[in-house]
């Protein structure tokens, strides 16, 4: 049965189409937009999964959604190519790096992306006390990682792709002062990717690609 993809425009199932690319997988794309002056996702999301969260995919009657957990399910149910590392050291850092991508690196980027049309004192001595130390300790972290590396963990793996977003993201705000050289330098490859081209043009407007 086809992969449908429930993909909320502007938003971080950009990544799973672009998995899918890569995968050669068929699929389907059910598009949702964003309220244009909330920026939240429709309500017609909940009928999918009961937190109307995007990412989310169906397959076989199952539904999946979280970006780890989709990336996961893709790869080891369509295993045309095998995204995930083989030796020890390099599949911890696949997991850790899959992980991070929705932890670590998201938390404070979301506040600084879902209260950016806030202009308040309350809001600036949030980003300037917690949210921008926080940003550049992890971003800074990031960029120290890629130094002497081409991918995230040894080969092209799913970190890298679970990595995108946080990335595209904080690179199209520029919010805090930190080196971004080896980040752009991985970003350009990823942009440069034909699967990630054509996951582009299928999904629609995607603010986040634009370096």
């Amino acid at each position: 049965m086809t992969v449908i993809v429930h993909h909320l425009n502007n938003s971080r199932s950009q990544r799973i189409l672009w998995l899918l690319e890569y995968l050669e997988i068929d699929y389907e794309i059910k598009h949702y937009q964003r309220d244009p002056i909330t920026q939240q996702a429709p309500l017609s999301l909940a009928q999918v999964h009961p937190l109307g969260k995007s990412p989310v995919i169906t397959h076989d009657g199952i539904v999946v959604a979280e970006t780890g957990a989709i990336i996961e399910y893709l790869i080891d149910n369509f295993r045309k190519v095998d995204l995930t590392p083989k030796t020890k050291e390099n599949n911890l850092q696949y997991k850790y790096w899959l992980h991070f991508a929705e932890g670590s690196a998201m938390t404070d980027l979301l506040v600084s992306l879902f209260t950016r049309g806030f202009k308040t004192p309350e809001r600036d001595a949030l980003m300037d006390r917690v949210v921008k130390p926080h940003l550049k300790n992890i971003f800074g972290f990031i960029e120290n990682h890629l130094k002497d590396k081409e991918w995230f963990a040894g080969d092209f793996s799913g970190a890298d792709i679970a990595m995108s977003f946080p990335i595209e993201a904080f690179l199209t705000g520029k919010i805090v002062d930190v080196e971004t050289a080896n980040m752009e330098k991985w970003l350009k490859k990823v942009h440069a990717m034909k699967s990630y081209q054509t996951a582009l043009e299928k999904g629609g407007p995607y603010i986040y690609a634009k370096q």
